[in-house]
């Protein structure tokens, strides 16, 4: 039997008319040194997919969520893995505002689950430094949780916030900080 956990990518709509630079995206730094989404397992007790993420950022990303609506239609895509346990993780990607991610970050804080299992929230650097290594390269070289890598390479990919290229780009320069 597999378990459902929903996962959240707040990203606020300024990459419509600006560089990628000012678009944010937010991930977790988590209590075990990994980062990942905010989100988590659904219980039996939830009623459907969103209602188990809505309860679940609000433990995790506190009472600032409460005016943000996760529906279906923020659903992005699924994943099934075997190991370490049988999941399916189901990605949603909300666009906000920046004042709301604004508010969200410095509410954070009064999170029921914050320096418990969220220890902050972390803006993902998209844009690469002159030396061709900092900024996202050397981002994707931490440790991330399950497959949180993956959704957000998906995430820049779908969203576009990222051309194909350069997406390649940030991937072969991080591969070369691993070695």
């Amino acid at each position: 039997m597999f378990r459902h956990a929903s996962h959240y990518q707040p990203r606020d709509m300024r990459h419509l008319v600006a560089l990628p630079t000012e678009t944010n995206t937010n991930m977790m730094m988590r209590f075990d040194g990994r980062l990942g989404f905010p989100g988590g397992f659904v219980d039996t007790r939830d009623t459907s997919l969103e209602e188990g993420l809505k309860r679940e950022l609000q433990e995790e990303l506190g009472p600032a969520l409460t005016t943000v609506e996760v529906s279906v239609e923020d659903y992005r895509s699924s994943q099934v893995r075997e190991y370490p346990q049988k999941c399916v993780t189901h990605f949603y990607i909300k666009e906000l505002k920046l004042e709301e991610i604004e508010r969200i970050e410095a509410e954070a804080v009064n999170a029921k689950d914050h320096g418990l299992e969220v220890m902050g929230l972390v803006r993902v650097p998209l844009y690469t430094l002159r030396d061709g290594v900092g900024g996202l390269p050397a981002f994707l070289c931490n440790n991330f949780i399950g497959n949180s890598k993956s959704q957000l390479l998906y995430a820049l990919r779908s969203l576009k916030l990222l051309r194909e290229n350069q997406i390649q780009e940030v991937l072969k320069a991080s591969h070369k900080l691993h070695y």
